[in-house]
This record gives structure tokens, sequence and C-alpha cells, in this order.
């Protein structure tokens, strides 16, 4: 939402705070500003110029010679505007003048012509896109005024990133009423030069009704649950004027005409969406809302002829469509030069409605961004008589004083109850009743500060407020977070049992962050080779399925990596994928935990380099994922990364002989890596969200010393080392502490077929010291039990 400095001033007379402060306060409130722009800054050089005469270039078809006065000596200037007329106002940079950019204006020969300056078009000077003529100056002015503060652009810009959930604050007044030291109390609309003081009267009707001979009827009311119209007549059409024309530059929007420059004017004041229809080309008249019908079509205000989606909510007059409703208005009724009335409508649409019908039309347009997220319901007959009256301001005309308000389905006020008690538990701070009704009172909400607890009316513009918490958040916000105290208050353990699922997620990031993984947000949307489910209305084409895995989406974030030249990436993922339930079922999820990494396997240090990540690494990770999960570790491609990986360096988890994961290396062909990238290792699981983690039990810390004995083993080629390690504790009886292979050794002296594997077994008892015999005896054991059940025999 784009914010005039200047057009928040008119609305709070009292308000001085300088822009920078001001747009810190609405970050504390809200509304942070992704930018705070000096719409003037570069071009406090350009002046206002009148051109006296404009003659061809003798050598140049596209250029033209002309005679500028700018306030003192008349200079020769060369243009190749094709709008350049003599007797028209224009803004000139002289020479020494600098543009935006940093360009500075100098004396120049132009085929033989001198040009002493330059015409600006309104994109050379920052303030537009347009850059097909010269920007033109409707009315009169002193040739030589300063550009900016004759046009009032001496102002500064606020781009505010609003939430979805506060369609209040896409308007001056929203902001206003935030910004305001007595809230709502000390917003005043300004009044508006010309305009007519006497009001409308909107007779209201359930379905149908009559205004300035124009029959209005809704028959779609979910769509359109107030329709109100009001009727000027005698408009003149033409420009606005510059007041009118320089508050819509300030927020970014190209002015138009007087008439349809003063619903925009609306639509950024109060956040109402407007729009004008020429009276006289209105078939019927009339005008009906409803939803489109087979075949029919419209060609919009952007030119392009459109066939209607059946989901369409429509404006129509006796021979069709002539809008489509709360998006775009059509050319068949499109206020022109030619235009001596209209009507003015004011409406409120569905938010399904809208989106329903902007997006199979592929449009998005200021106002259907205003009513997909809520336009106040309460709002309607104040815009109808603001922009009326601002009509017959700047256009000329007269107001029909009988105006017209559809209204089937008539709008209630929410009413919540408020605990001051629940407000001190919340936030930890005790405010009294009436301060809690200050606060809210200021910002719009209704307060009944007599009943206990508070009865609170809320607002039609704020939709969002729906529950007592949400009032909470409201005071909360108003009276200022830094407002709370910092110390630490009394604090009560919950009795509530961790969720198994947030408690599987917490355990999954845990254990990535523990082995130095960073953790990575990508998108739930992948490309059509990568995902299952379709999207019905994807933003690209390369977002048009739900994704299927996880580990697609990391590779996607190493390959990024790669191409800004980082070789190490260490990432993981908690995310959902998605696949099909069949017989028109919502797709079914699925919560996984997926890693993928490639490079050295620990940050760069002075003791030297680190060894790239290895498979032993990646079943080093599955190890513990499977202690987590209650899985075994297997030899083999999990089903869950398909053909992603390469074949042979591959494991799986398996749980109850169901496949719960697994990890390899990457094919080659599943990730466009550069000749300097190492191998990538990736894994992915399905998080075992049903399963509580044990509880941890305290063991002592053993007093007593250990006994190690190590035993080289002639192990069979065909026989594991994990199916040895798995014979020695079963036999060892429970002395045994630990026991873990740590050597290898293959060659001279060793029999044919087999290998000698070294194995550590660690005895320790509670109580006592071992004796030689004890030890000797359980090792004993497990050599014998070695030689029955594997053929395994000591070296």
């Amino acid at each position: 939402m784009n914010v005039s400095y200047r057009w928040l001033q008119s609305l709070v007379p009292g308000l001085a705070e300088p822009p920078a402060e001001l747009a810190h306060r609405l970050s504390l409130l809200g509304a942070p500003a992704d930018e705070v722009v000096e719409l003037g800054a570069g071009i406090e050089g350009v002046v206002i110029a009148r051109v006296e005469e404009v003659r061809q270039h003798p050598d140049a078809d596209r250029l033209r010679v002309t005679r500028v006065n700018a306030g003192g000596e008349t200079v020769q200037v060369v243009c190749g505007a094709p709008n350049v007329e003599a007797g028209r106002y224009y803004p000139f940079a002289p020479v020494g003048a600098m543009l935006p950019g940093g360009t500075t204006i100098g004396r120049a020969k132009l085929r033989g012509e001198v040009s002493e300056g330059m015409l600006c078009s309104a994109r050379e000077l920052g303030l537009g896109r347009d850059h097909a003529g010269l920007m033109t100056l409707a009315g009169e002015w002193e040739p030589g005024a300063p550009f900016l503060q004759a046009l009032g652009l001496d102002d500064v810009r606020l781009a505010l990133d609003i939430t979805p959930n506060r369609p209040e604050m896409l308007s001056h007044v929203g902001v206003a009423r935030e910004v305001a030291a007595g809230g709502a109390a000390d917003v005043r609309l300004p009044e508006l030069p010309g305009a007519p003081e006497r009001p409308i009267r909107a007779q209201r009707v359930e379905r149908e009704g009559e205004v300035g001979g124009v029959r209005v009827r809704i028959e779609d009311a979910e769509g359109c649950p107030r329709y109100t119209a009001a009727v000027v007549r005698g408009v003149e059409v033409g420009p606005s004027p510059e007041w009118l024309a320089s508050r819509l530059r300030a927020v970014g929007v190209r002015p138009i005409n007087n008439v349809v420059d003063a619903t925009n004017y609306v639509l950024f004041e109060l956040g109402q969406p407007v729009h004008a229809f020429d009276l006289d080309r209105l078939r019927g008249p009339e005008i009906t809302v409803r939803r489109a019908r087979p075949g029919e079509t419209l060609r919009t205000l952007d030119g392009v002829d459109r066939a209607l989606a059946e989901s369409a909510l429509l404006i129509t007059d006796a021979g069709g469509p002539v809008a489509l409703a709360g998006v775009m208005g059509g050319e068949n009724s499109e206020v022109h030069e030619g235009t001596t009335s209209v009507l003015l409508e004011v409406a409120l649409f569905d938010p399904r409605a809208v989106r329903g019908t902007r997006v199979p039309h592929g449009l998005s347009t200021d106002a259907s961004y205003r009513f997909e997220r809520g336009v106040d319901p309460e709002g309607q007959l104040r815009a109808l008589e603001r922009v009326a009256q601002l009509v017959a301001a700047v256009a000329g005309g007269e107001v029909d004083h009988d105006a017209l308000d559809v209204n089937p389905v008539p709008f209630t006020r929410r009413e919540v109850e408020l605990r001051p008690e629940r407000v001190e538990q919340v936030l930890g701070v005790r405010l009294a009743p009436d301060e809690i009704a200050g606060l809210l009172e200021a910002i719009g909400f209704g307060v009944d500060a007599g009943a206990s607890p508070l009865r609170v009316s809320v607002p039609g513009f704020r939709p969002d407020v729906t529950a007592e918490v949400d009032l909470v958040e409201e005071v909360a916000r108003r009276r200022g977070y830094d407002s709370f105290p910092e110390q630490i208050l009394p604090f009560r353990a919950s009795a509530v049992p961790e969720s198994p699922q947030v408690g599987a997620e917490r355990r999954a990031r845990e254990l990535f962050r523990r082995a130095g993984f960073l953790e990575s947000r990508t998108t739930g949307f992948a490309p059509g080779a990568e995902g299952r489910v379709p999207v019905l209305n994807p933003l690209s084409s390369e977002e048009g399925s739900l994704r299927d895995t996880l580990a697609h989406g990391l590779l996607r974030r190493v390959e990024h990596n790669w191409a800004h030249g980082v070789r190490d990436v260490r990432l993981f993922e908690v995310g959902t994928v998605f696949a099909p339930a069949g017989d028109g079922a919502l797709p079914r999820e699925e919560l996984r935990v997926a890693a993928v990494f490639t490079g050295a396997s620990r940050p760069p240090h002075w003791s030297g380099a680190a060894a790239p990540w290895d498979v032993w690494d990646l079943k080093g990770i599955l190890e513990e994922l499977a202690e987590e999960h209650g899985a075994a570790l297997e030899v083999g491609a999990p089903a869950l990364l398909g053909e992603m990986l390469a074949p042979g360096e591959a494991f799986r988890l398996a749980a109850d002989g169901t496949e719960t994961g697994g990890g390899g290396r990457v094919a080659p062909v599943a990730v466009d890596a550069p000749t300097w990238a190492g191998e990538v290792w990736a894994l992915e699981a399905r998080l075992p969200v049903g399963r509580e983690a044990e509880a941890a039990a305290y063991r002592a810390l053993p007093e007593q010393p250990a006994s190690e004995r190590d035993l080289a083993l002639l192990v069979p080629r065909a026989t594991a080392a994990a199916e040895v390690e798995a014979v020695v504790r079963a036999s060892a009886g429970p002395l045994l502490e630990a026991a873990w292979p740590f050597d290898l050794y293959e060659g001279k002296g060793i029999p044919g077929g087999t290998r000698s594997v070294a194995f550590r077994l660690r005895f320790r008892a509670p109580d006592r010291t071992l004796t030689d015999a004890e030890v000797d005896s359980a090792v004993a054991a497990v050599l014998a039990a070695l030689e029955e059940r594997l053929g395994v025999r000591r070296r």
C-alpha cells in the first residue's frame, strides 16, 4: 500500500512526525514500511516551462525545435516527443539541472540545432512509467515556477507492507486512524474545493430499486450483499485539477480524467472501490448484478475481449455485461471525453465471488485486491457521498439528491466479550477497564465499559477480530509492545502434554542441528515432473504441482548455492508432501524430514582440511534416524526417493516390515552440478507422528573400573560385521557394557574367503572390580557362540 505523507497530514492536521519516524511507529503497529521514498529527490532543479513555438527540425523527421519560456530568457530546445505543442506547459530541466539516476543536463547540439535543456516525460522524472511523450501539465502555470512545489510533489511515499488480515489499512483513512494521537476521533476528511454542500439521501430497498431513471437489481445476493448508486448530471470530462492529480501521482497512480481520478481518489482515501458508468451508454437503462451465462463476452477497459467464465460475477445492463464485478469495467460503458452524465457505483462484493471472477480471467486490480481482503460493509454510503461530491467538484454537474441503497443482506456488527482479568493473564499487566476501552475505541471499536465482562462491538472494517484473544492482541498493539515490563514474571508450567507431531518435528530438527545442518524452507509447489497432484490454478509452469518429495526442492537449493560459488552445503527441511487420494478426494498429506549435503563435512579450521562427506557419514545419520523412528537400517534404494539415487550406494529404513525412508548418493542426472562440485548425498524419511519418544532414564556414572579385551576374528566374507556384533552382545552376559569393531585387515596371512575384523569388548560391574577370571569366562562364551553360530574363529 503506497501512502502519501502529505495526504496523511491532510487527514490528521496535527501530524508533524518526520516520515522516517512515522514509518518506524507504523512498523510497531504491524504495518512495516518497505520503502520511504522522497518523490522529489533528484529533480529539485526542474521547473515549469511554456512552449512558445514548435517547428520541424530541418534535418530530422522525428525531432522538433521549440522555443521554451522557463521564466527568463526564452531558450531553444530540441525535442523528440510527439505530443509537444505550442501554448502548453511541461516540466523542463534547464542546463545544469540533474535528473534521477545522476544525469546532468548540458548544452548540446542535435543534428546541427542547439538544445539548451530538456522537456521531460514522467518516466524521466521518476514519476511514472510513461515514456511515450512529455508530461503535459493541465491549466495555467507561471513559467519558471519550481516543478515540485507547484505540483505538490514535495511529498514522501511510504510503501507499507499490509498483511491480508488488515484490509482497513489499505486506505489513507485506515492508516490515519492508527497514527492519529486520538485515534479515529482526530481523523478528518479534508474539504473538497467546489464540492456541493447538499448531501445525498439514499433510499434502502431489499432487492430492486430505481435511481436517476436506472433500474438496479441484485440477483446474486451472496456475491453482492449491497449495491449503492448515485447519478451526477452535466459533468464535463477533462484533466483533473493539479491538487487531485498530484495526490494520485504521490501514490503511484497515473491521472486519467477528472471523473476516473475522483473514483481512484476515494479508493485510496477510504479503501472503498468505486466505479463510474457513462449513464447514457447503459442500455435499458438498467443495472443487474448476476453470474455469467454461457457464451457471454466482454471487452474490458484494458482492450481485451474476454470469454466470461461461468463463475464470474457481472454487472450487466439490458444488453449484457458491462463490468466484471469488483475487478474491471467494460469499454462499452466507460467514461470518455463526451460523457455528460455518470452513474456512480459503490458496492460490497463477496471476497470469494471477486476471486472467482478475477482468477479465470487473469486480472488483478486495486479494486479486486481490496475486495478479496474484505471491504468495510458499513462504508458504502459514506464513500458514495464522498465520490459524488468530488465528481461534482472537479467535473462540474449536479448530483441527484436521491440515491439508492440495494441491501438484501444487512450487516450486523459482531459483539465479543472481553474480560479484563484475561487481558492481565495474557499480557502480564493489569489494565483498568477504562484504559482497555479507551485503547479499543480509538481504533473504531464500540465498548460498553459498564458491562462485566466488557462488551465490544466490532466495526465492519475489522473482519479479522472474531474472538476475545483478538481483542487482547489489539490492546497490546495499541498500548505498545515496548510499554510492557521486561522483567520475568511468575510462570506456571503447562499440564498439557506436547503434541506427538510437534515432538517429532522438534526431535528431527535437533538431530540435524547437532550435525551442523541449516534448516531450509522450500515452497510446497513443484514442476509437474516432481509432483503427482496438479494445482488447479498454478502461479507458473514451474509450480504446476504439489511436491511429492522434499529432496527435490532441497537439491534445487544446492544448485542455487553452487551458482553462487558455494561448495559446502548442508541443508535439511521438515515439511509436508502430497499424494493423490483418488475418487476426487483431497490429496493425502504426509510429514517428512529430508536432508541434502555436499562438499566438506565440517567448516574450515586451522587444524586442517575436512574430508568430504561420504557414505559412512550418510549411514551414521540414518542410524540416528533409525533409532529415533524405531526402525532398522537395510542396504537398498528407498522407494521414497525413486530414481534420484545412484544404485549400490543407498540404504533404506524399515519398521515392522514397512519402508519409512532412506538415503544415498544422488545420481548425476538428478542434479545440475558444475565440474568442481563434490558428490551429493540425500536422505528422506517419514516422521513417526504417532510414536512418542522414550523418556530418558537416569543412570549414575560408573564408579568401578572397566576391563577391555580386543578380539581379532576370522570372519567369512559372506558374514556381515553387524551379525558378529549381534552374537557378541547376545552371548557375553550381563557384564558386557559395550562392543564395537575397530579394525579390518585383508591380506597376507589371512585364509582365503575370510577377513580379519577386530572387536573391542568392554566389561564392567556396577558394584565391584572385575577379576580376570570373570572377564576371561565371558570372552570364552563369546568365542564359543561365534564359532557355533557363524563359523567365526579367533585369529
